[in-house]
């Protein structure tokens, strides 16, 4: 890991921190994404939507601002030509495992931004709770990718 990829990483924690406190102090919300998500898309809160649409479209822009102002895309891509890097086990692999991810962050009421930033920042024993079934779990899957699935290949 070069500077250059450590500096935007150790920015874009400290913009995903204050963005959660910003969000906090001014409209009382926790800045988890999946359920900014959830709430825009099905929950139709009355007058709820416009700041979930613009945390959203912040979260998107960020990285798009920094593709064409020469910053690259950090550790995403594997080569400079690419946009993201390839998918272990292919795109079916991914539809599954984002279906997967769906799925757990219902279950767990929050997501990593959720829990993992914002409720570990509170001190919340559900979160603390959370986070670690969640880093267990990507642990796991890390393990059966690269040692069962591409060790099968």
């Amino acid at each position: 890991m070069d500077m250059m990829t450590s500096l935007q990483g150790l920015i874009g924690g400290v913009l995903i921190g204050l963005s959660a406190v910003w969000l906090m102090a001014a409209l009382g919300r926790i800045a988890g994404i999946s359920g900014i998500l959830s709430g825009l898309l099905w929950e139709r809160p009355d007058g709820d939507s416009a700041w979930r649409l613009t945390f959203l479209l912040g979260l998107i822009s960020g990285p798009l601002l920094l593709m064409l102002t020469g910053g690259g895309l950090g550790n995403v891509a594997d080569s400079p030509g690419e946009v993201i890097g390839a998918p272990v086990g292919g795109v079916g692999t991914m539809l599954v495992a984002g279906l997967l991810v769906g799925l757990g962050t219902g279950l767990g009421s929050g997501c990593t931004s959720g829990h993992g930033v914002c409720g570990m920042a509170r001190l919340s024993l559900r979160s603390l709770v959370a986070t670690l079934i969640f880093v267990a779990m990507a642990m796991a899957t890390v393990y059966v990718m690269q040692h069962i699935v591409e060790g099968a290949q």
